[in-house]
């Protein structure tokens, strides 16, 4: 398939760029399968539209804030020359963290990429938080492992010194709201990089509704990942490659999952 069978226009102006005062508050486009025809709802309805034997099968991801900006250290940069002069003055680095490799290493996404050398250090906060680039990968990926100089684990400084990685459309610096308001209502296991969107209209008297009409509800763990961000650079979608992410399916989900569909249930994931 072609990209541009795909095009259409999105006035700028029709991109919310802060969410609604309540999640169930969006708009909801119903299908009808048979006939075709469509027409516009509100998400909350969306519980009284189920039949009541459904299972639904809920992201729990939690969104961690992956953008952090720390300064170079100096150690292996390049000589500055006219035209990178400014940046060797300020030595700002903005780092997005898209996967844990091990322990205190992560795969990231580093700005300005190009110029930071293997070995060179990153030193965020006041210094109490440090990274080195170990590895250079594909998609402009770098290996960074961080060293904390404090008591804190890398963790706690990530949460501390951390930014919301909103996506690109959001055209705004992140606010201390978007730490919950960016996160579905049963985000539990920290690791995605991006929400799963979907999810983020259920609110708990949602799914206490949805609950109430005798649908199933399950969860599994998916890490959004750079591939959010990717974008498709072919002209045609069978030349994107897409990058990996972790995924964790627990016993009783996959239990749940094949007993819907042995007996004929409708599966919303």
């Amino acid at each position: 398939m072609r990209l541009d069978e795909l095009d259409y226009h999105l006035p700028p102006e029709q991109i919310a760029q802060r969410p609604l005062d309540r999640r169930d508050a969006s708009r909801l486009l119903l299908l009808n399968r048979s006939s075709g025809a469509f027409e516009d709802r509100q998400f909350a309805e969306f519980p009284d539209l189920l039949a009541g034997n459904e299972l639904l099968v809920l992201n729990n991801a939690r969104v961690i804030p992956a953008r952090l900006f720390g300064r170079r250290a100096g150690v292996r940069s390049q000589k500055p020359s006219r035209s990178t002069r400014a940046e060797h003055l300020t030595g700002k680095v903005e780092i997005l963290l898209t996967r844990q490799v091990e322990g205190d290493s992560w795969e990231a996404l580093v700005r300005p990429g190009r110029k930071m050398q293997l070995g060179e250090r990153i030193l965020f906060g006041e210094g109490e938080l440090e990274a080195e680039i170990t590895a250079r990968g594909e998609f402009g990926l770098r290996t960074l492992r961080f060293a904390s100089h404090d008591q804190r684990t890398m963790n706690e400084h990530v949460e501390r010194l951390g930014h919301v990685p909103l996506p690109p459309y959001i055209e705004r610096a992140d606010e201390s709201a978007d730490r919950e308001r960016y996160q579905t209502v049963f985000a539990r296991n920290p690791g995605a990089i991006a929400a799963p969107t979907a999810g983020l209209h259920f609110s708990q008297e949602i799914l206490k509704r949805i609950r109430a009409r005798g649908a199933e509800i399950c969860e599994l763990t998916l890490n959004v990942g750079l591939g959010t961000f990717q974008p498709v650079h072919g002209e045609t979608l069978e030349e994107h490659v897409m990058h990996s992410e972790s995924y964790q399916i627990p016993r009783e989900t996959v239990e749940r999952i094949n007993a819907a569909s042995a007996a004929g249930r409708a599966i919303f994931a």
